[in-house]
């Protein structure tokens, strides 16, 4: 068989990262700030909502590097490609196709994925996450590993582990803790639900929401949401009393005659890293090193012996999750959880058999997409 490259090379580039330098804007001028810029690096895989693969992996760690040694750099933008999604975590294609059943390839790969978030958390430059879309699994691990969060109110929040076979010890179980305190985390963890963009700003998980929705040429909140917010003249979210949303049918008729502007979301991007440029640089460095030292003290305790629990669960579990969620449907991506517990507690051993048993509740429907969530 052909393996997978798990080394790094600096001479390596692939287009599903983009690494680019963009002007440093004075927020009210809008002029360009001479001699020094904005680094963006972009996941570009939207088709399948920027789930990263190996690939990808690496040049997120060699554009990190890269901006860190990058002397007229203000900050990183880390962002994904389109309006659907920051990033949905590992690309399950790859997952199901070539780690399911491979525990000592997916340890490589895991060394990979660590020495990501290690690599937005040691970044000498401040990391601003600019959440286009869907911050999801692996997506929300990256996304907590950077020191701001700023999101369009569109966008979708959490976990996907326990129902895909894994467990999200890529950051989550360090990292989420610390943002909305344990039984809140544990929630998220465990039962995978997704938050909005507005309960994740009241949580404290994100610095900044903005609108994205535009109609008849205004701004307006995610219908979809019970709001209790609204939107100024500068696209920005502003709280006060509750006020009853449309319908689920009315908010889907909106979107419907609505499209998605992000420009809102970039003035607010650009401005947070003009705010962090009219500071000393030096001590905008040791400030942000010494707030990233309550994650790192969770994530350097763990991510070894996190790594390797991962591994071998891709003999197992993440062997049977991957698999049902690559080759079932949009209506059946799980495998039988209630089928595998039963089996479980007659005594079965895992093995191919119990695999495709557990799967055929996916396999039963019509095929769907490889896409992630």
């Amino acid at each position: 068989m052909e393996f997978k490259d798990h080394d790094l090379d600096a001479r390596h580039s692939h287009a599903g990262v983009l690494y680019e330098e963009l002007p440093l804007k004075d927020p009210v001028s809008g002029d360009a700030v001479e001699g020094l810029h904005t680094v963006r690096i972009t996941l570009n895989n939207p088709k399948q909502l920027n789930s990263y693969t190996t690939e990808m992996v690496k040049d997120v760690i060699l554009g990190m590097r890269r901006a860190s040694n990058d002397r007229a750099a203000v900050a990183v933008v880390f962002t994904g490609a389109g309006d659907r999604a920051f990033c949905t975590g590992g690309n399950t294609a790859e997952y199901a196709e070539y780690y399911a059943g491979r525990p000592e390839e997916y340890r490589q790969y895991m060394r990979l994925f660590n020495d990501m978030v290690s690599s937005i958390l040691m970044c000498d430059k401040p990391v601003v996450c600019r959440v286009n879309g869907m911050r999801i699994a692996g997506g929300q691990e990256i996304g907590m590993a950077c020191d701001f969060t700023i999101t369009q109110d569109l966008a979708l929040f959490g976990q996907a582990g326990p129902k895909h076979g894994s467990a999200p010890d890529g950051g989550s179980t360090d990292f989420l803790p610390l943002f909305v305190g344990i039984e809140t985390a544990m929630e998220s963890c465990t039962l995978c639900e997704h938050w909005s963009a507005y309960k994740a700003h009241r949580l404290g998980l994100v610095t900044k929401v903005v609108a994205a929705l535009e109609l008849d040429g205004e701004l307006v909140p995610n219908p979809l949401v019970v709001t209790d917010h609204w939107v100024d003249d500068m696209g920005k979210i502003v709280y006060g009393e509750p006020k009853k949303g449309p319908s689920r049918d009315e908010a889907k008729t909106l979107f419907k005659r609505g499209t998605v502007n992000l420009a809102p979301l970039d003035a607010e991007t650009d401005a947070m890293v003009y705010g962090l440029a009219m500071t000393m640089p030096g001590c905008l460095a040791k400030t942000i090193e010494s707030v990233r030292k309550h994650k790192l003290e969770h994530w350097d305790r763990n991510k070894e012996s996190n790594r390797a629990w991962l591994a071998l669960n891709m003999m197992t579990e993440g062997r049977a999750g991957f698999r049902a969620f690559h080759e079932g449907t949009k209506t059946c991506r799980e495998a039988d959880f209630l089928l595998l517990r039963r089996r479980l507690a007659e005594g079965a051993v895992w093995s191919e058999s119990l695999v495709e048993e557990i799967l055929a509740k996916a396999h039963a429907a019509p095929r769907g997409s490889s896409e992630t969530p």
